[in-house]
């Protein structure tokens, strides 16, 4: 199994740094854009100042807002936002070919479903192979050729093994993992916990409370990702425990500054307003609690950022409830 061709769906600041990545690999690349003005303004300057300031595209990198032109290629590599995947695959269906391969490249779960990606692939373009990246990578340090690793998860190991070779480089390293569905649960409910531990430190309730919250969400991923039937030594990996561990520790982590603004007093609908960029868990957090009862999963830290974000609850109220919970053992 080779690729060669690769196209990226997405060209916020995930999408390009992945088409740099591809680049880099000597792979030939496409990036798509639904804006046709985006396309052109990205011809134009080589620069994709919305999204990815300051890195420049390379000659080589070809850009289209053609949708069928971009399904052309070995594997297709999908970076937009979660919520717009179905759609996605409504829009590809007719184009696609069939020896292509399809990598999930966002981290969230259906809202209106509460459906994980690959599930959501299995139903809208039955048969094609599918495998997702995750880990901690924020796009400004991929873009900028920092050392990063991540995790390439699929069913097809044969397929796994062939998106970690094209992609690979000197500074971009891919691990293989079978598990696909762990990793996705970590990708997606990570998002959320972000959101959490950004307006811990917002509201200035210390570092201790941080480590907490992470220590405390690192269990509320594994019990959702083994009741899906995914595996614990995945949530101890790149996907899990290191994708956790980044998006909850920096403001350059879109859900973790959203947080930081919410625990500083600012509104969702005025944080939202102000962005351009997409913070996945704040739509995922309703799904993560509705996948979450219907497992007769618990995850209290999960219930309380979405009571924030969407029900009308305080940060004070939540904070007091958490800290009320009747004791327990660890494990």
């Amino acid at each position: 199994m080779s690729i060669n061709r690769v196209s990226i769906i997405g060209a916020g600041a995930w999408g390009t740094a992945l088409s740099l990545i591809a680049c880099r690999a000597e792979r030939q690349t496409q990036l798509y854009a639904r804006r046709d003005a985006l396309i052109r303004q990205l011809a134009e300057t080589r620069d994709n100042s919305d999204y990815l300031p300051g890195i420049l595209l390379p000659e080589e990198l070809r850009l289209t807002s053609v949708l069928g032109q971009a399904l052309d290629a070995d594997a297709v590599l999908f970076a937009q936002p979660a919520q717009h995947f179905r759609a996605f695959c409504a829009a590809a269906r007719p184009h696609w070919h069939g020896n292509a391969a399809l990598v999930l490249c966002a981290k969230g779960i259906e809202q209106s479903s509460g459906m994980l990606l690959h599930e959501i692939a299995a139903l809208t373009l039955p048969g094609v192979r599918v495998a997702t990246l995750s880990g901690p990578s924020f796009a400004i340090d991929v873009a900028r050729g920092l050392p990063t690793a991540v995790a390439i998860a699929g069913e097809d190991m044969q397929l796994v093994d062939a998106l970690m070779l094209a992609l690979s480089h000197g500074a971009f390293r891919p691990y293989g993992s079978s598990d696909l569905l762990g990793v996705e649960v970590a990708g997606a409910v990570k998002n959320v916990l972000a959101i959490a531990c950004g307006m811990v430190m917002g509201a200035g309730l210390g570092d201790n409370a941080r480590a907490a919250l992470i220590t405390r969400g690192l269990a509320e991923v594994s019990r959702l990702a083994l009741a899906k039937g995914g595996r614990a030594e995945t949530m101890m990996g790149l996907a899990g425990l290191g994708d956790l561990v980044l998006t909850c520790s920096s403001p350059k982590s879109r859900n973790m500054s959203l947080g930081m603004e919410l625990g500083q007093g600012r509104t969702l609908s005025g944080i939202l307003a102000a962005r351009k960029s997409v913070a996945e868990g704040v739509t995922t957090a309703a799904a993560v609690v509705t996948l979450a009862r219907n497992l007769k999963v618990e995850m209290p830290i999960a219930e309380a950022v979405n009571r924030i974000l969407h029900l009308g609850s305080s940060l004070g109220a939540e904070v007091d409830g958490l800290l009320s919970r009747p004791l327990r053992r660890e494990t």
